[in-house]
């Protein structure tokens, strides 16, 4: 069952508030609040599976303003993404089944090696600029396999999802960053919303907290897709480069 109130102290839902804003405007320019704020919500002594629906929550939103904004100002296409968006919302229902019934133990392992190399890659490849470079996959080809396979990555696990389709983007699509980072939203937030109907469905959810951080989180998403628009590759790389060391950190943390 959704819990509508919750006991927490008021400091505590004021700290959350704070720390949802932070990740709307960090997973707007490079992905990865979620590394902030499900620790937080863990601190704050929520129930793990109702701390992953409300993290889930209030991501949508930070995810869907920042998508918005990108799309009112220029920034974002949605037509050639919309195979995509199918492709990843089949697979995130697909990985968040799929948790369930094997859990992420080994995947957990491995995740680390990844995401480092993927901070490696951004430090150093020549395809990550401010202007497009040439397409190394079909549209469609991508559509089906990335949109697909990270949509089930997103519903299976999700840390470093953002960057992971950011890389997606620039390496095999040839997009510049600001392209790069737009076109991520809308995939981001179509696999988020598929696992968060599930939680949801589940009863795995605290409303009152949910909607004060769904809130912040979509005015510093807003904020941090402002930034990216108007700075490009100097504001995006360096960020995604820490997000990217700080989640594999972590991760080698708790394995």
């Amino acid at each position: 069952m959704i819990e509508v109130s919750s006991d927490i102290s008021n400091t505590t839902y004021l700290i959350l508030t704070a720390v949802a804003f932070i990740a709307g405007f960090i997973s707007a320019i490079a992905g990865g609040g979620g590394i902030i704020t499900l620790p937080a919500l863990l601190w704050a002594g929520i129930p793990p599976l109702d701390a992953l629906g409300t993290n889930k929550f209030q991501a949508v939103s930070g995810t869907f303003s920042s998508s918005l904004n990108y799309l009112k100002k220029g920034h974002l296409q949605l037509r050639p993404l919309l195979p995509g968006l199918l492709a990843a919302v089949i697979g995130s229902a697909l990985g968040t089944w799929t948790v369930t019934v094997l859990g992420v133990e080994m995947l957990g392992k491995l995740l680390p090696i990844l995401i480092i190399g993927i901070a490696v890659y951004f430090i150093f490849s020549p395809r990550i600029s401010d202007t497009d470079s040439k397409p190394r996959m079909r549209q469609g080809a991508f559509n089906l396999l990335i949109g697909g396979g990270l949509g089930f990555y997103g519903g299976f696990f999700g840390p470093g999802m953002g960057s992971l389709y950011a890389l997606a983007f620039t390496a095999l699509l040839g997009y510049n960053m600001r392209k790069a980072t737009a076109a991520t939203k809308p995939l981001v937030l179509a696999t988020n919303t598929t696992s968060l109907m599930i939680f949801i469905a589940a009863g795995h959810l605290s409303l009152a907290i949910a909607l004060g951080m769904a809130l912040a989180q979509f005015v510093g998403a807003r904020l941090g897709s402002n930034l990216v628009i108007s700075h490009g590759v100097r504001l995006i790389k360096p960020v995604i480069i820490f997000s990217t060391l700080a989640v594999a950190i972590k991760l080698l943390m708790e394995s």
